[in-house]
């Protein structure tokens, strides 16, 4: 696995060992970045379900101002740490080792705003996605033109959808605030 553009340029990344952690494909997150690439320098992204951090640190790479990583696996977490320490990133990151839940609501009452949420939580936990996008759609961490990204199997969709993409058996759907105009439909 490694960087895919910017200043971090296929420099390498740490993962875990073993199957608990499935970092997100160099292929998806090339198409990922290819489509948000307009809005990535200095914007603020929050990475639920970090890993391995890639997603976090390709934003870094690209320009962006800060990234808020979540990851309640202590392995993952460590992994991201030494990620952002070998890639000598130690300003505008921070590295919450929580569950997703609790790292959101923690975040809200910090009044944190994103650019871009990006959520990818194990396949199996299906239920995380309605979770997590039913707060974000709730929260402050949102702001109109803020941008939800969720990868997930191509199996499963996890709700109503403006956009897809779709690489091997990943499929990133994307999510925006729904206008007054829009919600009252």
């Amino acid at each position: 696995m490694r960087v895919i553009a910017g200043k971090f340029k296929s420099r390498r990344l740490d993962a875990p060992e073993g199957l608990e952690t499935r970092p997100t494909s160099d292929r998806l997150r090339e198409t990922l970045f290819n489509v948000v690439a307009p809005r990535v320098e200095e914007s603020v992204w929050l990475d639920l379900f970090a890993g391995t951090g890639a997603v976090g640190i390709e934003a870094l790479s690209r320009g962006a101002r800060s990234v808020y990583f979540v990851e309640a696996a202590g392995l993952a977490a460590k992994t991201i740490r030494k990620n952002l320490q070998t890639l000598e990133i130690a300003e505008g990151v921070e590295v919450i080792e929580r569950d997703a839940a609790t790292a959101l609501r923690m975040l809200d009452s910090q009044v944190v705003v994103c650019d871009f949420v990006f959520l990818d939580p194990p396949y199996r936990r299906l239920g995380d996605y309605e979770q997590i996008l039913g707060f974000l759609s709730q929260s402050r961490l949102l702001n109109p033109e803020s941008h939800v990204i969720a990868e997930h199997d191509k199996h499963f969709d996890p709700g109503d959808k403006f956009g897809a993409l779709r690489q091997g058996d990943a499929v990133l759907s994307f999510y925006s605030l729904a206008s007054p105009q829009t919600a009252a439909k």
